[in-house]
Parts: C-alpha cells; structure tokens; sequence
C-alpha cells in the first residue's frame, strides 16, 4: 500500500510539475503574444497617424490651388466682366484607388512609394464657361512664380479615342507648415461646362452596366459621336462669346 501510495505520490508531483512547466510555456506565450499584439498595434496607430498627416497635407495643397483660381476668377470678373471659372471642385484619391495605383505600377505599398510615386492624390477640377477660357486660366496659374508644372496632357487639341477632352497639368506648389515648408502635387483637370457634362454621363453610362462586346461597341461609338458634337457645340459657343465680349473691341469713330 505504501508502495502505491508513493507511486501515486510521484506521479501527483511529476504531474504538478508538468503542469507548472506548462503554466509557465502559456504564460511565456500570452506573454509574447501581448507583445506582438502591442507592437502591431503601436505600428497600426502610427501608420493611421502618418497616413493622417500626409493627407491633411494634401487638401492644404488643394487649398492653396484653389484660393489661387478663386483669386483670378474674382480678378477676371472686374477686368473682363464676367467670370471665366464656372466651378471649382476637390477631391482626394481614396486609399483603395492609391492602393491600386501603386498595384499596376508594381511597387511595394510604402509611404514613400505613395508619396513620389503617385501624382493625383490630390485633384482639383476647374471648370470653365468656354475652351480658350482652359488655357489663360491655365496660363495664368503657371505663371505665378510658387507653381512648378511638372507635367501636362492636352486632351482638348488631341482628345482621347473615346471622346475624351480635357486639359490636365501635374503643378507643385509650397505649403507652409509648422515645422517648415513642404512642396505639394497636385493634379488640375480644366474642362469646359460641357466637356465635364459628356465625361459625367460617360463613365455612368459606360462602366455601370455589364454589357456584352457588340452593345459596349456600339454605346462607345454614340459617345464618341455625342464628344464631336459636343465639342462643336462648345466651338460655336465660343464664337458668340467672342461677339459678346471681344478681346480687341472697335475703337469708337
């Protein structure tokens, strides 16, 4: 009986210390799994703040931009009498968007990489009453020696094979920070009131359906054909503009 009982005695104690080594591994595990926790959440908490401050400094970029065509627009109503910027709208790219950018350009997703690598996060779309209205606005803008144009593409004098028109510029600008001075891209769209109207109802009507290939040909030659006409339409509004308000006005006799 003795024997047994200090058999049972042993095993008791073999037991309690197997399971006082395995108190000891969960608890070095929860351990360390409250510090790999701790640091996904300090990295995740530090990515949502710098992901924070790199946009809030793309819409002080958008300000800066847009406070200069509402500066001309307000300039341009008392030289010209009336007001060449129909409309002025903002936007900043979605993450998903960024995301998918820097996916197609095949670089890794980092702050850096979205930072000089992608050149439309922030946008600004001005919209003008008619197309020479586009380009001494543009002119204009370029002009003012704290923009840099980086890059352009005119899709007004060469538009895209759908119909497409409008005149896009990458442009730099400085914003002035509490911890100094940061220079800033930003895309600007120009377009006329009826370029905007044809490349609205473009993208609803093109890629919110699922159609087959002989009905997308088809609707894409009809927007091409609404684009032509469009355009003209834009032309001879132009040319009554220009009878209205002419730029070298007859002398009085």
């Amino acid at each position: 009986m003795n024997s047994d009982l200090s058999s049972d005695n042993y095993m008791n104690h073999n037991m309690v210390r197997k399971n006082t080594r395995d108190e000891s591994a969960i608890n070095h595990i929860l351990q360390q799994a409250d510090a790999i926790l701790a640091s996904s959440q300090d990295e995740v908490f530090s990515s949502v703040s710098e992901w924070q401050e790199m946009m809030t400094k793309y819409n002080c970029a958008i300000r800066e931009i847009r406070t200069k065509f509402e500066v001309l627009n307000d300039e341009l109503s008392i030289r010209s009498n009336r007001n060449p910027i129909h409309g002025i709208y903002s936007r900043i790219k979605t993450p998903r968007s960024i995301l998918d950018k820097l996916h197609r350009k095949g670089l890794d997703i980092t702050f850096d990489n979205i930072k000089t690598e992608i050149h439309d996060i922030a946008g600004v779309r001005v919209i003008c009453d008619f197309a020479d209205d586009i380009y001494e606005i543009a002119d204009m803008l370029l002009k003012q020696d704290d923009i840099r144009l980086l890059t352009y593409k005119d899709y007004i004098r060469a538009p895209k094979e759908n119909g497409y028109r409008s005149y896009h510029m990458i442009v730099e600008t400085p914003v002035f920070f509490s911890d100094g001075k940061e220079m800033m891209k930003v895309e600007v769209q120009l377009r006329t009131i009826a370029m905007d109207f044809w490349a609205s109802l473009e993208h609803e009507l093109r890629y919110k359906k699922n159609l087959d290939k002989k009905t997308l040909a088809q609707i894409s030659a009809d927007l091409l054909n609404c684009a032509n006409t469009i355009a003209d339409v834009d032309n001879q509004m132009m040319g009554i503009k220009d009878k209205l308000y002419p730029k070298y006005p007859d002398e009085p006799s």
